[in-house]
């Protein structure tokens, strides 16, 4: 793994502005992957912020619909909620109503974590299901092509929350959290698994997570409180979109609204 992290992040100015871009970012790295693989294998994240993203990647009125290479897409989840698929806090429930029901993908295209499990279940059942998948052995992980990540205002990411089990797991594809601060399971890729895939970027928006993205991105490295400084990439280049309310405490960025940061292990 890389010794250096390139950051690049892209500032738009508001929150439709910030999906939009999410939403292209999306389509070319499909476009590159299906090209090179002809497939293309992508983790998605719950919340708001991608919420808007599928909408536009399903609505027929903009360009994403038909750019998007459907036909050789494979979705899977960067983590669940232990509720069942149905329920109004499930990362499925969300993906299926804004994208899914619109895009016609094949069942064998969705790989969804079972959320309604045992969370222990649910991560196994998960993990085989990767296995089976990418066709792994042994201590092979899966390399995602695209991994799309949010940032809580704690410094979580996926569901590896701030000084829980999950931040220590190196072993496993996947596994149940705990997560004392919310009295609730998760079940979540960890974080190596993560940092395998060809392409990771944050999505993150909003004044509130102006503080953390400052620490987690400038300040001193302390991964037990703000566990999304564990997200560092094999290929050693990280990207976040963000608004411009969320990019405040950054560094100023150049005329096309990037901006650069570089951390060292």
């Amino acid at each position: 793994m890389s010794s250096t992290l390139q950051i690049t992040y892209l500032v738009e100015p508001d929150p439709a502005a910030l999906a939009w871009r999410a939403a292209l970012q999306f389509v070319e790295l499909a476009e590159e992957a299906f090209a090179a693989r002809g497939r293309v294998r992508i983790a998605i994240s719950g919340g708001n912020t991608p919420k808007t993203t599928f909408e536009l990647l399903a609505n027929p009125e903009h360009p994403f619909l038909n750019r998007m290479p459907w036909q050789g897409l494979e979705l899977f989840w960067v983590d669940e909620r232990t509720v069942p698929p149905d329920h109004p806090e499930s990362n499925f429930r969300m993906t299926r109503e804004t994208l899914l029901d619109h895009v016609g993908l094949r069942p064998d295209q969705i790989h969804r974590i079972q959320g309604e499990l045992e969370p222990e279940v649910a991560a196994a059942e998960y993990e085989y299901d990767l296995r089976r998948t990418f066709r792994l052995e042994g201590a092979e992980a899966p390399r995602f092509d695209i991994v799309a990540l949010g940032m809580g205002d704690d410094g979580h990411t996926a569901s590896l929350f701030p000084h829980t089990d999950a931040i220590h797991e190196m072993g496993r594809l996947v596994v149940a959290n705990q997560v004392p601060q919310k009295d609730t399971w998760r079940v979540t890729l960890t974080w190596p698994v993560i940092n395998h895939a060809r392409e990771v970027f944050f999505l993150i928006e909003g004044d509130a997570k102006a503080p953390v993205l400052k620490e987690v991105f400038t300040g001193p490295r302390d991964v037990e409180s703000l566990p999304s400084q564990l997200i560092w990439p094999a290929s050693g280049i990280l990207t976040l979109i963000l608004d411009k309310a969320a990019a405040a405490q950054l560094p100023p960025t150049d005329a096309d609204g990037k901006g650069f940061l570089e951390r060292a292990r």
